[in-house]
């Protein structure tokens, strides 16, 4: 196995950030889809799971028709995000790539008949996410971050939670970087995923139902 696993560290630590985020938003799909999507050989990702599997980031179940269904584990949603954080904050075009994103989000926004939005999570995106909105049709209402301290962030309110929005808002943006996941799944459970946006760097989709 070890002899087709790639050599650079920076390129295997992506695939493995790939192959987590895959099966988080669909532990059922086959290992040909994920091969397909995330653009290598099937037996890379086949050598990948193992390898995830052993290292207790990833476990394995029964999905309907004969099938198996990967779980991620408390040690691989712990992995996902350590390698997030790593990539976005090692890399120097961070900014570049936020607000290039940021940018056709809130475009995709607009062309939905969103104005009105809140962000979900004080943070560098948060921060570059407010600067994509400045003098842009997309009102930014609020910051919703239960553990943020401060009660503004670059001239925006921040509170708790979304009941805590005094303002009636269409959608939410995912502006969390360290748990990106959990945030974005509390949104999609309170409004719905159509009302739910996010970058595609934050690599977030909803979660499919087994079998489906």
């Amino acid at each position: 196995m070890a002899g087709i696993l790639p050599t650079d560290e920076n390129d295997s630590d992506r695939l493995v950030l790939g192959l987590l985020t895959s099966l988080e938003a669909d532990g059922a799909q086959s290992q040909r889809r994920i091969a397909a999507d995330l653009g290598v050989a099937l037996g890379l990702v086949n050598a990948y799971l193992k390898r995830a599997i052993k290292k207790g980031f990833v476990k394995v179940g029964q999905a309907p028709a004969r099938r198996y269904a990967y779980y991620l584990t408390p040690q691989g949603f712990s992995e996902k995000s350590r390698l997030t954080v790593q990539f976005l904050s090692d890399s120097f075009s961070l900014f570049r790539k936020a607000k290039e994103e940021y940018g056709r989000l809130f475009e995709r926004a607009q062309a939905l008949g969103f104005r009105r939005v809140v962000l979900a999570g004080q943070s560098d995106l948060c921060e570059i996410a407010i600067l994509c909105a400045v003098d842009g049709p997309i009102s930014i209402l609020a910051i919703v971050d239960p553990d943020a301290t401060a009660s503004r962030f670059i001239g925006v309110k921040v509170v708790s939670s979304y009941a805590l929005v005094d303002e009636p808002f269409d959608a939410v943006v995912v502006t969390h970087l360290t748990a990106a996941r959990s945030v974005f799944d509390q949104a999609v459970s309170n409004f719905g995923a159509e009302k739910v946006l996010a970058p595609d760097l934050l690599g977030l989709r909803p979660k499919q139902p087994l079998g489906a």
